[in-house]
């Protein structure tokens, strides 16, 4: 049994027609299946169009807040990275911190933070990337 079809009529340009009766040419394709395709591909490019209008924006604004979401924890990554290096590289074991330990460590911290504020600048990461590079001196 053939599916119910509702027949529909509808005029075309010349050209267009033309264009219509060569596509329906080959034997196993019909007009109708062709307007019936291009009629469906249409509404569905409609319907991605509504989609996009809907949705588009916040989907943009997901993206970009993920983004610095992304760049946010790679930052306190590389901090943390390169806070154990120079902890582990740089601790003396110093006795009790008096002033001039604690100027020391003053001196330490502020080394860390422009080391950090290079490192992020550069782009190269302490920990290294997936493909298994390593750190760079």
């Amino acid at each position: 049994m053939k599916p119910h079809r509702i027949r529909h009529q509808f005029l075309l340009e010349p050209g267009l027609s033309e264009k219509l009766d060569n596509l329906s040419r080959d034997p196993s394709t019909t007009k109708s299946a062709v307007v019936a395709k291009a009629v469906e591909a249409f509404i569905e490019r409609r319907g991605e169009n509504e989609l996009d209008r809907r949705y588009g924006v916040r989907l943009d604004r997901l993206s970009r807040d993920v983004g610095h979401v992304r760049r946010d924890a790679e930052m306190i990554l590389e901090s943390l990275a390169l806070f154990i290096r120079f902890s582990i590289t740089l601790h003396a074991h110093t006795p009790a911190p008096d002033r001039a330990t604690q100027a020391i460590a003053q001196e330490r911290f502020d080394k860390f933070v422009e080391q950090v504020g290079r490192q992020i600048a550069s782009g190269k990461k302490s920990l290294g990337e997936a493909n298994g590079g390593g750190r760079e001196g």
